[in-house]
C-alpha cells in the first residue's frame, strides 16, 4: 500500500468459523488520527489520537471481526510490538515502551458459531503475517463480512498524488447495499455497469465498515483527522445509506511523514483529501469485488 506500513491477515474460515483479524503495521510509527460516524461503534484507544492529546504517533492499527469481543485482538498486536521493544517510551531502557495500537471492530457474530470470535492470539498472528503485498476478499476482518444483501471482505486501492502515495483499506460490512436495488445497478461503474439482482435481505441489525487511509506525506494529527474525515466521503458514495444507526463506520488515518508536504499546505492537503475519499470509496468496491460467496450469503460476483 505505503512503504513502511505493512498489512497482515489472519482468519478461521470453516464449520462453525467465519471471523478473523487485520493488522495495519506501521513499526517505525506514525502520525494518526480517526474519524467515527454511525450510531454502533465498537472501538478501542480512539480518543488519544485527539489532535488535543499527548501521544503523536501509533505503530499499528487492529481491525477485527467479533464485534466487541474482537477488540481483545489488539491485546496480542502489542504482546508483539512489546517484544520488539516497539511503543511509546516510557522508561529508561529501550523495552520500557507501550505500543498505541488504536482498533476498530465489526459486527459479524452471526456469520459464526456463538463463542467463535477472535482473540489476542489473531492479533499476534495477524502480525507475523505482515507484509508489504497482502490478500484481499475475505480474508482477515474481512471473512465474516457482509454488504447489505451481500459477502463482503477487505478491498484496497491506491494512487500518486504529486509526490505523494495515497492509500485505503477498508473492511466493508455495511449495512447499505453497494448497488442501488431499484435499478440492479452498482453505485459506482467501477463494480460493474450491469444490472444484476439482488437477493433477498434478513436483516441482522448490526453492520459496520472500518479501515484505514495512508500516507506517505508529513501531516499533523490535525490534518491527519481530515484525511480521515475525507475517507468517510468515499464510504458514502460507495455504499448507500451510509453512516446509519447500526453502523459504526469508523476510518484510521496514519502518516508516515516519508514525504514534506508541499507548499501551498492548505491546497496540497486538499489534494490529499479529495484523493483520501476516491481511494477510500475505491477500497470498498474491491472489497465487493473481491469476496466470495460463504454458505447462503452470495457474492456480487456470482451474480
Amino acid at each position: 500500500m505505503i512503504p513502511g506500513v505493512l498489512v497482515g491477515h489472519h482468519h478461521r474460515i470453516e464449520a462453525g468459523w467465519a471471523t478473523g483479524t487485520t493488522v495495519v503495521l506501521v513499526p517505525a510509527g506514525a502520525v494518526g488520527a480517526v474519524d467515527g460516524r454511525g450510531g454502533a461503534p465498537g472501538t478501542r484507544e480512539t480518543d488519544l489520537l485527539d489532535p488535543a492529546n499527548l501521544v503523536q504517533q501509533v505503530h499499528a492499527v487492529c481491525l477485527s471481526g467479533g464485534s466487541a469481543y474482537g477488540l481483545a485482538a489488539a491485546d496480542g498486536v502489542m504482546r508483539w510490538l512489546a517484544e520488539r521493544s516497539i511503543g511509546f517510551p516510557v522508561g529508561p531502557q529501550p523495552h520500557h515502551v507501550v505500543p498505541i495500537v488504536p482498533g476498530a471492530v465489526i459486527f459479524d457474530l452471526p456469520m459464526s458459531s456463538w463463542g467463535n470470535r477472535p482473540d489476542s492470539s489473531f492479533g499476534y498472528a495477524a502480525c507475523e503475517a505482515a507484509a508489504e503485498e497482502f490478500a484481499l476478499g475475505c480474508v482477515g476482518a474481512g471473512a465474516g463480512a457482509r454488504v447489505g444483501s451481500l459477502k463482503g471482505g477487505i478491498g484496497s486501492a491506491s494512487t500518486t498524488v504529486g509526490a505523494h502515495r495515497i492509500g485505503a483499506l477498508a473492511v466493508v460490512n455495511a449495512a447499505g447495499e453497494v448497488v442501488d436495488r431499484a435499478t440492479g445497478l452498482p453505485w459506482l461503474p467501477s463494480l460493474g455497469t450491469s444490472a444484476v439482482a439482488l437477493p433477498e435481505r434478513k436483516p441482522e441489525g448490526l453492520n459496520t465498515t472500518i479501515g484505514v487511509v495512508a500516507v506517505d506525506a508529513a501531516l499533523s494529527k490535525a490534518e491527519c483527522q481530515r484525511l480521515a474525515m475525507a475517507a468517510q466521503d468515499g464510504l458514502a458514495r460507495a455504499v448507500r445509506p451510509a453512516h446509519s444507526m447500526f453502523d459504526g463506520d469508523t476510518v484510521f488515518a496514519l502518516a508516515t511523514g516519508a514525504v514534506p508536504l508541499a507548499e501551498p499546505r492548505p491546497f496540497a492537503l486538499d489534494a490529499l483529501c479529495a484523493a483520501a475519499a476516491e481511494m477510500f470509496a475505491e477500497a470498498v468496491v474491491s472489497g465487493a469485488r473481491e469476496a466470495t460467496s460463504l454458505n447462503e450469503v452470495k457474492a456480487f460476483s456470482d451474480l
